[in-house]
C-alpha cells in the first residue's frame, strides 16, 4: 500500500455501523406481540412548547409482558402523553389510572405480523442503501488518490477493502432483518 495515500478505512466502517445502528432502533420500534420500552422511543409529546420523547416525561416500564406502563410526572402533560400515544400509529389503545397510563399490548394477527415483516424489510432495505452510500463515498476517495499517484495495484487492493467492509455490513443487516423477522413471525 502507499505510504503517502490512507483511505480511512475506520471512518467508512463507523459510518455504516451507524447505519446498522439506527437500523436496530427502527427494529426496537416495532411491535412484536411483546411489550417492550423500545416500542415508544419514535413517539413525541407537544410539551412546554416543543416536541420532547416520551421517556422524558415519565417513567416507561414493562411490568407484565403485555403491558407497558407510563408513569407521567406532571399531572398537566397526561392527557397529551395518552393523545400523542393513540395519534402515532402503534395500534395501542391507553388506559388511564391517574398519571399512570397503561397499555394493554393486543396479540398481533396474521395479516399484522406479515405488514409488520415488510415494514422490517424496508427499514432494512434503507440500511442497506446507507451503507452503499458509505461505499461508494470510499470508491470515489479511491479514484481520487488514483488521480493523485495511487498505483493501480493499491487501487484494487483498497476498493477489495472497501467491497469486505460493505459485504460484511450488509450481512449484519441482513441477519439483523432476518431476527427480527422471525421474532415478529412467532406466535
Amino acid at each position: 500500500m502507499s505510504d503517502e495515500i490512507e483511505i480511512d478505512l475506520d471512518d467508512l466502517e463507523r459510518r455504516m455501523d451507524g447505519a446498522i445502528a439506527s437500523l436496530r432502533t427502527e427494529f426496537a420500534s416495532l411491535r412484536t406481540g411483546r411489550a417492550s420500552a423500545g416500542m415508544l422511543e419514535p413517539v413525541q409529546v407537544e410539551a412546554y412548547g416543543q416536541m420532547t420523547p416520551i421517556n422524558q416525561l415519565g417513567t416507561v416500564n414493562v411490568p407484565e409482558p403485555r403491558m407497558v406502563t407510563i408513569n407521567v410526572w406532571d399531572k398537566a402533560m397526561v392527557g397529551k402523553v395518552e393523545k400523542a400515544i393513540r395519534e402515532s400509529g402503534l395500534g395501542i389503545n391507553p388506559q388511564l389510572n391517574g398519571t399512570i397510563i397503561m397499555l394493554p399490548i393486543p396479540e398481533l394477527n396474521e395479516e399484522r405480523r406479515r405488514e409488520l415483516t415488510k415494514v422490517a424489510a424496508q427499514y432494512a432495505e434503507h440500511a442497506r442503501v446507507a451503507i452503499r452510500n458509505v461505499r461508494r463515498d470510499g470508491m470515489d476517495q479511491i479514484k481520487k488518490a488514483k488521480g493523485s499517484g495511487m498505483s493501480e495495484d493499491d487501487q484494487k487492493l483498497w476498493e477489495s477493502e472497501v467491497q469486505d467492509l460493505t459485504n460484511r455490513a450488509i450481512a449484519k443487516v441482513d441477519a439483523a432483518l432476518e431476527t427480527k423477522q422471525q421474532e415478529i413471525m412467532q406466535v
